[in-house]
């Protein structure tokens, strides 16, 4: 990526000229004839027009003052304190008019025409917008009585008696000289200029540099999930479906796209070089949904499947283009709904403030997570490939249905992160996909096991609470209940559900209750529930409820019985527990006398009850499991001896347990460790079997859990100990698969070395190290290619050891290379850096415009120095310093809170934990729209502190008695050899 270097920029201009394309060419036919406009004081009310970032005129400034010092004397009611839209009209149909000025100040000249129904009697009509000039001459109120056929008909005028504008909830109010009835249609016309910020929301404008040093603009949308209102006034909520009638105008050497198909063009009169694209009519879809794209980009096809991106990327996009229509193929087999639209567009942009946006027809991504080289790693390939199958996914789950409102959101984002994962795995047979569902599973199992977590489904109380449900708990836990509920109705029930909910809904919105119906509905035909029991009861204690529990196993003295009871599972340091949840938990079982490991439930725990007891068990010294292959959203714990067994089971012969039990076993155990419900000794214990371990799945499961006892230790006396355990435990792996990579492997085995060499690395394996440097060295000397599997580590290690000279290197690929996917390695790669001034200048280049380092890539370069031992300190204190210039640079399309998370992620002494309370009050204000994360933060670092006064030391003890041990028998294997050789 090159400089962005910024052409000098023309004052904007709310009321264009003919010279800069005269705004009102995007009236309708009637009104661009009108030459003369009148600009009454009373006619035009500032609608928080942002003008961030512009050279701005004399002029404009007067007239930005002039127009702000208008919206004051309509002041804002709060007669409905909700910021929900009044429930009195019905979109059907949205024309939309927009002349971007892409090339020129950037302004957008619109026109909008919205078709509603009356569903309840009003005065008044309420849209959104923001960040949009109306021109209020131009607004017009038609009234069409009931019946009436409007093809040739003028209306009936309803004069609007004076308009509103609430800045607070965003909303525009035109009040009306008299009552509109139900069942009327009504029609509400504008004119408007609004403006492609360079906040990465709404309609914005974006820039890349070609290698003559020449910079190309684009525009292009992201709406979701309230900044449609931001290019069109409109109603702006998820339920309010219409049909959109879009046209674009665009200078002849670009290209517009949108959801349909283009229909027609024609030239714009009196503007040479302009033309209209006219774009089919959609089907009914929500506002967010909607999408806009005029670039340059170019452009491949596959049948009805099409790809674009700048010309020089555009084969990156091969991999896209093949497999996006195999997965709409595979989508409309399995969910037995026929994609309905003509077309479908991959777009790869080189900003987008989200990894990928699902716009019905016009998918977009960023490049990095769209486009792949011929040569990529197995990380990158799956990552690829769910993401796509993510967004496909979505045209069935959120836009054929769509969720009600923004609380309903697992039927949208929890339903794609699963489906995804069922069509790659369909696609992909060999890559074991499903299996590692897991690993997600575990992952967001950590975070929902803070006091700070939250339900699936959680109230929307004000603006601010939508961008807040679209973290990890919505997308990784829902996806997780999910998998739960498909297995205990099992896959041909849950899939005959899924095709029943979209053709019930089809084209509608539903609540998660609608979709709980269907299954229930589903289950019973099918024999899947217990009696009088439905999907909701069940559910609603997973989604309706936050956090996990864990289930403790308790056998009797002779092993023959054993009781069951669940609790919620909190981390260590975070033991209150002000409320007393419950949940119905399926149960599923197995034992060493009777092996099988099917995931349907064997018994049902209900949220009533304090235990279950199960009887008819075989003797103790057989083992017993539950939870089989981790399905279910809980965790296990058991009494001693039942972990005794399964451990002396897994040293003796591991493969008798199925292998993604076998993961399960191992994260459970040291998250039970960790939360204080199991030893430490019998949680490490288990890990010993290791050696013998040959599946990618519980070696990551292990790593990743005991990635916490080195990050907790890494600045502590006892790291050494620690490193030399973690060493002697990975040897065998990374002895077995080597560090010479080769594409040519099993997928698996990819997966398995890249984890293998990264972990050798990291710990200062000799060997490892060494080949990294070496291979890092042929790289910079001789651009000898790294192979993709290990490139992350190689990069990584040889900006670690290298100094200056490799970091500057580095930097010169990044800005070099086009390949979307090896910005993101470099990028990661130069915050590897042992030296804390590169580290220092490479935080301040994050947060400078024209730094080459676009504003998507802040957080994965504020985290790669956060994440160094040497960096992480510098980020806290960079953080710190700099907070206000942080969340003014940052916070235009992503909440800067996330960075506090990274920057405070291994907190665990009470003076940082002091310290992160002294910056969450002093920076209170700033923090309020982000007091979830906030709350993450301040718990992870409060149970840090608590683990590390609990269990360092016993940590410490155990790792310098397994060093005893480890040297003795070294002594004792060396006394044996030398018996057999003076024997020989």
């Amino acid at each position: 990526m090159e400089d962005e270097r910024k052409p000098e920029e023309p004052p904007m201009e709310i009321f264009a000229t003919n010279s800069s394309q005269d705004v009102c060419s995007v009236a309708s036919e009637g009104e661009a004839k009108k030459k003369k406009k009148k600009k009454k004081k009373s006619d035009n009310i500032r609608m928080g027009l942002a003008v961030s970032g512009f050279v701005v005129s004399i002029a404009i400034i007067v007239l930005g003052f002039f127009l702000g010092a208008e919206a004051k004397k309509h002041k804002t009611t709060e007669s409905n304190p909700s910021f929900r839209l009044p429930k009195t009209l019905q979109p059907t149909e949205y024309q939309v008019r927009l002349q971007p000025f892409v090339n020129g100040n950037y302004s957008i000249a619109g026109h909008v025409q919205v078709e509603m129904l009356v569903v309840q009697a009003t005065s008044n009509i309420t849209i959104h917008l923001a960040d949009i000039v109306t021109h209020n001459e131009t607004i017009q109120v038609r009234r069409y009585k009931a019946g009436v056929d409007k093809e040739g008909e003028q209306g009936e005028e309803v004069v609007v008696s004076s308009h509103e504008y609430d800045q607070v909830k965003e909303w525009y109010v035109a009040h009306l000289a008299r009552e509109l009835q139900v069942n009327d249609t009504v029609i509400l016309s504008m004119s408007f200029t609004g403006l492609l910020n360079d906040q990465l929301k709404g309609f914005y404008r974006s820039t890349y540099t070609l290698p003559n040093g020449e910079t190309v603009r684009l525009a292009v949308t992201f709406f979701s999930p309230i900044n449609a209102r931001r290019a069109f006034p409109c109603l702006d909520e998820p339920a309010m479906k219409a049909r959109f009638k879009v046209s674009l105008a665009r200078q002849t050497n670009m290209t517009a796209r949108a959801n349909m198909p283009l229909e027609a063009t024609e030239p714009i009169p009196d503007q040479k070089g302009w033309v209209w694209d006219h774009f089919q009519t959609t089907l009914p879809m929500s506002t967010y949904l909607v999408a806009f794209l005029v670039s340059d980009f170019t452009s491949k096809s596959n049948g009805n499947v099409s790809v674009w991106s700048r010309e020089a990327v555009l084969g990156e996009a091969e991999h896209a283009l093949q497999i996006g229509p195999e997965l709409i193929a595979f989508f409309e087999e399995y969910l037995n709904v026929t994609f309905p639209l003509p077309k479908m567009d991959l777009v790869a942009l080189p900003d987008f403030a989200a990894g990928a946006m699902e716009n019905w027809g016009l998918t977009t991504f960023r490049e990095g997570t769209m486009l792949l080289p011929n040569r990529s790693s197995a990380g990158s390939l799956d990552r690829v490939e769910t993401i796509m199958a993510h967004e496909l996914a979505h045209q069935w789950f959120g836009n054929l249905v769509t969720a009600a409102w923004w609380e309903d959101i697992l039927l949208k984002e929890g339903m794609a992160s699963f489906m995804e994962n069922i069509a790659t795995e369909a696609l992909r047979p060999t890559w074991g996909i499903l299996d590692q569902m897991l690993l997600t599973v575990q992952g967001i199992m950590v975070s929902d096991a803070l006091p700070s977590t939250h339900p699936v489904n959680q109230p929307v109380a004000k603006p601010s609470d939508i961008g807040q449900v679209f973290d990890t708990i919505t997308y990784s836990k829902g996806m997780s209940v999910i998998r739960m509920m498909s297995h205990f109705l099992t896959e041909d029930t849950f899939r005959r559900g899924l095709i029943h909910y979209l053709n019930q809904y089809a084209y509608g919105s539903a609540t998660q209750d609608d979709f709980w119906a269907v299954l229930t509905k589903v289950a019973r035909e099918d024999g899947r529930l217990p009696a009088s029991v439905t999907v909701k009861d069940v559910m609603d204690t997973w989604t309706r409820q936050s956090g996990y529990p864990v289930v403790t196993v308790a056998r009797s003295e002779d092993g023959h019985t054993a009781t069951l009871t669940q609790e919620r599972f909190l981390l260590s340091g975070n033991i209150t527990q002000e409320e007393k949840y419950q949940w119905w938990v399926p149960l599923s079982f197995t034992s060493a006398n009777a092996s099988n490991f099917t995931t349907e439930p064997a018994l049902w725990m209900k949220n009533t009850e304090a235990s279950v007891v199960l009887e008819s068990l075989p003797g103790k010294e057989a083992w017993i499991l539950f939870n089989l292959q981790g399905t279910g959203y809980f965790r296990v714990n058991y009494d001693k001896a039942n972990w005794a067994a399964v451990t002396a089971q897994l040293l003796t012969d591991h493969e008798a347990i199925e292998m993604v039990s076998r993961a399960q076993l191992l994260d459970d155990a040291l998250s039970l460790a960790r939360g204080g419900r199991l030893s430490y000794e019998t949680a490490l214990g288990l890990n010993a079997y290791l050696a013998a371990e040959t599946e990618y799945l519980p070696w990551t499961s292990a790593l990743t859990a005991l990635s916490y006892l080195e990050k907790m230790l890494t600045r502590t006396a006892s790291y050494g100990y620690l490193r030399r355990y973690l060493l002697n435990l990975l040897e065998p792996l990374y002895a077995s698969v080597g560090f010479e990579d080769d594409l040519s492997n099993p997928h698996l085995e990819q997966h398995k070395r890249s984890l293998a060499v990264a972990w050798a690395c990291k710990l200062d394996h000799k060997q490892c190290v060494s080949k990294a440097v070496q291979y890092f060295g042929s790289w910079m000397t001789n651009d000898t290619e790294v192979s993709p599997n290990i490139k992350s580590t190689v990069y990584c290690t040889g900006v670690a050891k290298g100094g200056v000279e490799a970091w500057e290197g580095v930097w010169a690929r990044y800005l070099e290379t086009e390949v979307a996917r090896e910005k993101l390695h470099l990028l990661q790669a130069l915050g590897c850096s042992k030296e804390i001034w590169i580290l220092s200048r490479y935080l301040d280049m994050a947060f400078t415009e024209g730094s080459g380092i676009r504003k998507q890539d802040i957080n994965l370069v504020f985290s790669s120095v956060a994440e160094n031992d040497v960096g992480r300190s510098l980020a806290w204190n960079f953080l710190r310093s700099n907070w206000e210039m942080i969340v003014s640079y940052y916070d235009t399309f992503s909440s800067a809170a996330s960075l506090l998370i990274s920057a405070t992620a291994e907190f665990n002494t009470p003076i940082e934990m002091r310290e992160l309370e002294v910056f969450v009050q002093d920076n209170a204000e700033s923090l309020k729209t982000s007091s979830r994360a906030v709350k993450t933060a301040l718990e992870n670092a409060d149970g840090n502190v608590a683990w590390m006064e609990k269990y360092y030391q016993v940590i410490k003890d155990w790792l310098q008695e397994n060093a005893k041990m480890r040297e003795l028998a070294k002594v004792m294997e060396l006394k044996e050899k030398a018996k057999e050789k003076q024997m020989v």
